[in-house]
């Protein structure tokens, strides 16, 4: 069912984020027009405020995976349920999510068909078709599509019924060569959350438990919440061998012999929408870092008499025209107050707002005002061309820094009690580099005592100072730290 809490504040302002962190988000989303709850329980419909994100996310992206030989396809929504048993793991770990469709055109299907929760099982085994020697190998595909999975609990872009992402899936010649693409997309996924959505991540390794079902190891992201909760921002999996063999998908070795590919499979989907909401928003409404705002800087005309109107519309179509490397949008509505435009373009999270009046005029100047920090600044007309895509990335960059200060302020590392991770976790929560012993069950413990998960074993540049040496629940050697935190 969808969050109770999304009842709405007032009519001005939204619950703040102290308050009740969830009532903020799910009333930011609503009234900043990012997506509406549609009429099939658990799905939402993506308004346009929300889908431009998504559109700049994709060409960002796509360009990045284009850059490694990724080239894109599409597979079809519907997946025989036979595919989905070949692999035991994958089957077992997706049972509970999958819709399946039974009766089409009027008749009970000869085979029910499974609504994709992923596509690994079609695309290997066309990938079978496709590849029989080595020649024909790396063989690296991307779709952007949408998937089902039918969860219980669900929230507008975390976590819905249906939802749209992109998925890469490959196959290789080599463990080694599965591997360097698993870190590579990684890297990719890193580098673009980081550059163009401001949200700072920590990679690293899955646990056992927390691996994707079928794979032979999972890399992930994960992202620090303005409520010290992870978000899992994106995962890369090394497949192994094991959907290969389900599908049969061999290929004649270089020196002869008959090998199964190695394969990958990677994915980011709409959720990194919410997390961008819950990393840069504030009481007022959204914040949106400048490489993926549909719209990076609103002009609000000022004026009183018709005569007035005239004369400053023309300027804000000069400075529009002025500016064609920005995604400009100027206000031209009557019947409002400058304030009522001012707030509508704060809630929506637009990066910079251009004010200009005729005493603007007057001064051959403007004023910008920044949505991060607020501050006004006014501006000579003759400098615009440069100044507002130099404040573009000003706003950018130091979204990033505020992030990820506010990430290390509520990380803790160095040795820590078991009785006090868990009194940090039934209070503010924070990211816990802690030592693990290794012990499945002890992680399962400490999950059933806090709630709180081992997000990753992080890589090498996220690893505390000096290695912890005991397990945080048990106290055995620990074999490795690992990032415990609460999740969404």
């Amino acid at each position: 069912m969808w969050d109770t809490n999304a009842a709405m504040a007032d009519d001005q302002k939204l619950t703040p984020r102290a308050t009740d962190f969830s009532a903020w988000y799910n009333e930011l989303v609503l009234r900043a027009e990012l997506a509406d709850y549609s009429p099939v329980r658990g799905c939402m419909v993506i308004r346009p405020n929300g889908y431009g994100i998504w559109e700049l996310t994709q060409r960002a992206m796509d360009d990045m995976f284009r850059a490694t030989g990724v080239r894109n396809a599409y597979f079809p929504l519907f997946i025989p349920e036979s595919f989905l048993h070949k692999e035991k793991e994958h089957v077992e770990g997706f049972a509970p999510e999958v819709a399946v469709v039974t009766i089409g055109g009027g008749k009970v299907l000869d085979e029910p068909l499974v609504v994709r929760p992923t596509s690994e099982t079609i695309i290997y085994g066309m990938f079978a078709k496709w590849v029989q020697s080595y020649r024909d190998l790396p063989v690296l595909i991307n779709q952007w599509a949408n998937v089902v999975r039918w969860e219980l609990r669900t929230r507008l872009f975390l976590r819905t019924l249906e939802f749209l992402w992109q998925e890469g899936h490959t196959a290789h010649a080599t463990h080694d060569e599965a591997e360097a693409r698993t870190r590579l997309q990684l890297d990719i996924y890193r580098r673009f959350q980081e550059d163009w959505m401001a949200m700072p991540v920590v990679t690293g390794q899955k646990s056992e438990s927390e691996k994707f079902a079928g794979a032979l190891r999972t890399y992930a992201l994960e992202a620090m919440m303005q409520d010290n909760k992870a978000l899992q921002a994106a995962t890369s999996h090394n497949l192994g061998q094991n959907f290969a063999k389900a599908f049969d998908l061999k290929f004649q070795t270089e020196t002869g012999g008959t090998d199964y590919a190695w394969n990958t499979s990677w994915g980011a989907s709409t959720r990194m929408i919410g997390g961008l909401i819950m990393t840069h928003g504030d009481d007022v409404g959204l914040r949106t870092p400048p490489k993926v705002a549909p719209i990076q800087l609103v002009i609000v005309p000022i004026y009183k008499a018709d005569a007035e109107r005239a004369r400053v519309l023309e300027a804000a179509d000069k400075i529009a025209a002025s500016l064609p490397g920005t995604r400009v949008e100027i206000d031209r509505r009557d019947g409002m107050t400058p304030g009522a435009k001012y707030f509508y373009w704060e809630l929506r999270g637009i990066p910079l707002r251009l004010e200009l009046g005729p005493r603007d005029l007057d001064k051959e100047q403007c004023v910008l005002v920044r949505r991060d920090t607020r501050e006004k600044r006014p501006t000579p007309l003759a400098v615009l061309s440069t100044a507002v895509p130099t404040l573009l990335s000003e706003i950018q960059a130091d979204m990033f820094r505020v992030a990820r200060d506010r990430r290390e302020a509520n990380s803790i590392r160095g040795p820590i009690s078991y009785d006090k991770f868990r009194e940090i976790m039934d209070g503010e929560g924070a990211f816990v580099y802690a030592g693990w012993c290794g012990d499945a069950a002890c992680e399962a413990q400490i999950k059933e005592d806090t709630k709180a998960t081992i997000r990753v074993l992080p890589d090498p540049e996220f690893r505390s100072p000096q290695a912890p040496t005991t397990c945080l629940r048990c106290g055995r050697p620990s074999i490795a730290e690992a990032l415990w935190a609460k999740a969404y």
